[in-house]
């Protein structure tokens, strides 16, 4: 397999890492835990899960399928290139 093949799936690895990382802090918190420690549990959660809500965990579980993935691409092709 080429290098630029490597090369591909590095750059979209290290993209998807940054906004998968984006993705997850904007989620809104559920409660417990860390955050209503310090406060964060005080706001009420009026609406339940809105459309942005939803739209926000297609795009989280979207873009870890496609960090997931690169991960697998990078190990098949790391393994074929140690063993050739």
């Amino acid at each position: 397999m080429p290098i630029a093949f490597a090369y591909t799936l590095i750059v979209l690895l290290i993209i998807t890492s940054g906004l998968l990382t984006m993705l997850v802090l904007l989620h809104r918190g559920k409660g417990g835990g860390l955050s209503s420690m310090f406060g964060g549990g005080v706001s009420t959660n009026l609406a339940g899960s809105s459309v942005a809500e939803k739209n926000l965990d297609r795009y989280t579980i979207l873009v870890g399928i496609v960090w997931f993935a690169c991960i697998v691409g990078l190990g098949l092709w790391l393994k074929l290139a140690v063993a050739s």
